[in-house]
């Protein structure tokens, strides 16, 4: 309650802000009012609480909305690239909504956040994918507070609390990283498990450059120029299945310099390739996929997508209905099986002609995993196998078909057990660590951005460029004559070449 104050010579105004807590009338200045009467300095202190009240006081209504009902209405007002939006829709429909979507806004507590994301560790979910998840609720979250449906927001993380030790006792494992002569021996494995030259390329690409996955999928023929090459574009996959070219992470676009022996093979890969436009950009990309498309396209009748569409979900979604239906809310499930018995949808495959490119699974779980560790997938989530080579000649040549593993007589070790795909751009940029190269060139190249005030009086000169382009070549040389050591020739045409010096890229 308001009240007038004796100081002994004046009266100041107090009013209450909240239990326990007063404040004192002030002028704009922040300086407090000195009332000559007792009156006064009553009525002033009444007005600020009168205030006070007014910004305090809720209608009792808000924050009742359900978080199911609030995440659909702010997910429809985003308007965000396209694979934004589907990490925030998968975010959402797999995680968070099947965890809070009747929950009313204001209802949502810290403890209740804390409690689901224990739970989404103990089913063995990576910290990385947890904090994602949690991200995206935070900011749904954030943006109910900015409409002033609720006071706080219960997702924010308050440091150091409720946890037994130190930040380290979250962090992922290592990342794996390899060195030049293991990425040649990945790219010629790789090479070996598709049948052809344009994995033992494109590792060695990803391995030298840096490259992210989608950049070097979407890496276009025209942008092979020379001594260089340009990062304009990506192919980003959607949950759909399709490939959507969109620029590079944080607009990362840049030019990354190459050795001549790299130049040389990538414009001997292209030109020898002569892969022809694909049809779904209509542009002609310096890789094309290992295996074959899958034909769903070409079939009659109604398509995974349009189930989705139908039910208004995405067609992870779908795939969860139909073949992990346990982790999808049944109010999800029911309208997902109504929409595949209204369009009578049929689950089936057909073999076609070789997709126009990567998958980001299939590279990883058939080439770059079996050709680092030397084991592929195992079946429907048993254990991985040995990948069976016949051993003539080294490195060994896998056996397919039926009866392989009784016809092999070997299988291989592991390269890089726990290397994988994304690994190589942490082994370049480790490369460049060991080459010591400054840190502005290595930023460039990876496409990163440094903000600091020493990153702007830091500059990249054309010997600094030089410097990286001979260490870079003496790595390839020495790994090719340590390879050479192990044996003078490759199943590998390409590579074959080089180790008997018949070729350029040499």
């Amino acid at each position: 309650m308001a009240f007038a104050e004796n100081r002994g010579g004046y009266w100041r105004g107090r009013y209450k802000i909240d239990t326990g807590k007063y404040g004192t009338v002030k002028d704009d200045a922040g300086g407090t009012i000195r009332f000559r009467t007792k009156r006064e300095a009553e009525q002033a202190a009444e007005e600020e609480e009168a205030r006070v009240r007014k910004r305090t006081w809720r209608d009792p209504s808000l924050g009742r909305e359900t978080f199911g009902a609030y995440a659909t209405r702010w997910y429809a007002a985003q308007d965000l690239a396209a694979s934004t939006m589907q990490t925030y829709r998968r975010n959402l429909e797999t995680h968070l909504l099947t965890a809070f979507e009747e929950w009313a806004l204001a209802d949502i507590k810290r403890g209740d956040v804390d409690a689901w994301e224990k739970r989404e560790r103990a089913l063995g979910y990576a910290e990385s994918t947890i904090k994602t998840w949690r991200a995206t609720f935070h900011l749904i979250m954030s943006d109910a507070v900015d409409e002033e449906l609720i006071t706080d927001n219960p997702v924010t993380k308050r440091r150091g609390r409720g946890k037994r030790a130190g930040r380290t006792s979250r962090r992922g494992p290592e990342k794996a990283v390899t060195d030049a002569l293991g990425i040649l021996l990945l790219a010629e494995r790789a090479a070996l498990l598709s049948g052809r030259d344009d994995e033992f390329v494109a590792v060695v690409t990803k391995g030298y450059t840096g490259m992210r996955w989608g950049e070097m999928v979407g890496l276009e023929t025209e942008y092979v120029r020379g001594r260089e090459l340009r990062v304009e574009w990506q192919l980003y996959e959607l949950d759909t299945g399709e490939l959507h070219r969109c620029p590079p992470k944080d607009d990362s676009r840049r030019t990354i310099d190459l050795p001549r022996w790299h130049s040389r093979l990538l414009l001997d890969h292209i030109a020898h390739s002569a892969h022809p436009p694909c049809a779904c950009h209509g542009r002609t990309y310096v890789f094309r996929g290992h295996r074959p498309a899958n034909g769903a396209a070409s079939l009659p009748g109604p398509k995974l997508v349009d189930v989705a569409r139908r039910a208004g979900v995405s067609t992870g979604t779908v795939s969860n209905v139909l073949n992990r239906p346990d982790t999808v809310p049944e109010a999800t499930r029911v309208t997902v099986r109504a929409a595949v018995a209204d369009l009578g949808y049929v689950r089936s495959a057909r073999v076609g002609e070789l997709a126009a490119h990567w998958r980001r699974s299939g590279f990883a779980s058939w080439l770059f995993h079996p050709a680092a560790t030397g084991r592929y997938p195992g079946q429907t989530g048993g254990q991985p196998r040995p990948v069976p080579i016949l051993g003539e000649p080294w490195p060994g040549v896998p056996a397919r078909g039926r009866g392989a593993a009784l016809r092999a007589d070997a299988c291989w070790l592991p390269i890089a057990p726990r290397l994988t795909p994304h690994g190589l751009r942490h082994s370049h940029k480790t490369i460049m660590d060991g080459l010591s190269i400054p840190a502005q060139l290595k930023d460039e190249r990876m496409g990163h951005m440094d903000g600091s005030v020493q990153a702007r009086y830091s500059h990249t000169t054309a010997p600094m460029r030089e410097s990286l382009m001979e260490g870079l070549t003496g790595l390839w040389l020495a790994a090719l004559a340590e390879r050479r050591t192990l044996s003078p020739g490759s199943p590998v045409g390409v590579l074959d070449r080089l180790l008997r010096g018949e070729s350029s890229a040499a």
